[in-house]
């Protein structure tokens, strides 16, 4: 916006007068010559204006306002100075420029459907002594008329790099365009062609895609003054890459394989395109010959230990081929405890209960004790081990634990006998005796009376019964 004083006014009503069509010139030369006559001093009084940016095809108000108006004629001219309006009364024959107020102090026009062509400085003038001039300029935004996005390849392979392109044509003032692929903003190299006042951007971006990238949307955004929110255009990633190979016992169940026992491995493989051929090798060493091979599934009935060894399923596609091994390794059954150290076990707590039954209650704790041996045993005998080292283990345990317990129930066994036998041995030699030296003591007056009726003896004296205890 800018302000000038013009030379003259007579100058300028001159060029309005010519500006006019013929058939209007006579009408604007009568309203100059009647408002000549009124034509106050510049002085006080100023003309000012606003700039104006406007999208393309919306509309774009232009306003000439004026401060201590006293009532001074007001026009509006366009870029190329042929007056658009005359206070009230509009000389140009452009529909598109209407009249939205007209007062002493202001002169409003809207121009609707604006196109870049309309672009540039409108002037405002006040005929004033001497006359003063003021300019808003009109800016046309033009968004971009078309956004493509272009990949050098419909399919690429993993690891490859490949040439994304986006184009945003005929923009006024040139696009800025960012690049997304997912949600992860990427850095592109950005070219800006000049054309008859409109801009055409083109952006590249190199990208290397993985196989995680397949089905990943690439991402063109476009930001411009004249574009609300987000205007973007978008093509998927479509990535090939090798089988991923992954191998799953499905039988046995917890995992652990002995000889006997049934194998059951399945394959899976994924890839792009999808693997068409799944294969099981056994590495360094022949398939047994017992295995049974149906697609992906590898099926071994019984184990035994000459089928130990790595198993390997091999998947390929058109990009390339992967493996994953499986290593086998088959333990021996699993071992229990032999039927004779079983039988002996529980003859020997039979016999002990037998010697319970008759003894007094001293013996019981360490009866009770020695009983606890067959549970043990028993509970040795029904564990489930886990590999056949384990097993044989637990079976020399269960072994050792039953001869020491036959042992320890030997020796109780003995020890109460030889408690039954001082028992009775001491039982039979309680009772009573008799002694000759207190024989008629009893019935003496003196001790010679009966010194003498010890050693003679009277037959009617009671005898001295001693026990010993």
């Amino acid at each position: 916006m800018a302000s000038a004083v013009l030379p003259s006014g007579p100058q300028c009503a001159a060029a309005a007068v010519a500006a006019a069509p013929p058939g209007l010139r006579l009408r604007l030369l009568l309203l100059l010559l009647s408002a000549a006559a009124l034509i106050p001093t510049g002085d006080g009084q100023n003309l000012f204006t606003k700039d104006v940016t406007v999208i393309e095809g919306e509309v774009a108000t232009i306003s000439c306002q004026v401060n201590k108006s006293d009532d001074s004629v007001i026009q509006l001219l366009n870029p190329n100075r042929q007056t658009i309006y005359f206070r009230d009364f509009r000389p140009l024959k452009d529909s598109r420029f209407q009249l939205l107020n007209f007062s002493s102090s202001e002169l409003k026009v809207s121009l609707t459907n604006v196109s870049i062509s309309d672009e540039g400085r409108y002037f405002c003038q006040l005929y004033t002594d001497p006359p003063q001039e003021s300019y808003t300029t009109i800016t046309v935004l033009v968004p971009p008329r078309n956004l493509m996005i272009d990949i050098q390849k419909d399919t690429a392979v993993e690891g490859e790099e490949i040439e994304v392109n986006c184009t945003a044509m005929a923009s006024k003032p040139a696009t800025t365009i960012r690049w997304f692929k997912g949600n992860k903003e990427l850095k592109g190299k950005s070219e800006v062609e000049e054309w008859s006042d409109m801009y055409t951007v083109t952006s590249q971006l190199m990208l290397k895609v993985h196989k995680e990238d397949d089905g990943v949307p690439v991402i063109c955004q476009v930001e411009h003054p004249a574009v609300t929110g987000n205007l973007q255009t978008q093509r998927y990633l479509e990535v090939q890459y090798k089988p991923q190979v992954h191998i799953q016992m499905t039988y046995p169940l917890q995992g652990l394989t002995r000889e006997g026992d049934a194998l059951e491995l399945t394959c899976e493989a994924i890839g792009k395109p999808q693997p068409v051929m799944v294969t099981w090798v056994r590495v360094d060493d022949e398939m047994p010959q017992h295995a049974v091979l149906s697609g992906p599934n590898l099926f071994i009935n019984n184990l035994n230990k000459t089928d130990n060894g790595t198993y390997r399923c091999e998947a390929s596609n058109i990009v390339g081929k992967a493996h994953s091994d499986y290593m086998l390794y088959v333990y021996d059954p699993p071992t229990t405890i032999p039927p004779l150290t079983t039988t002996t076990t529980t003859t020997t707590t039979t016999t002990i209960l037998t010697i319970i039954a008759d003894t007094t209650a001293t013996t019981e704790p360490a009866v009770h004790g020695l009983t606890q041996l067959p549970n043990s045993a028993e509970e040795l005998d029904s564990e489930d081990l886990s590999d056949s080292r384990a097993g044989e283990e637990g079976a020399i345990r269960a072994v050792d634990h039953a001869v020491i317990g036959g042992v320890v129930a030997v020796v109780v066994f003995a020890m109460l006998c030889l408690l039954i036998i001082l028992g009775r041995y001491f039982a039979r030699h309680k009772g009573t005796y008799f002694t000759h030296e207190a024989k008629g003591a009893d019935d003496a007056a003196d001790a010679d009376t009966a010194i003498i009726n010890a050693e003679g003896g009277q037959n009617n004296s009671e005898e001295k019964k001693e026990y010993f205890i």
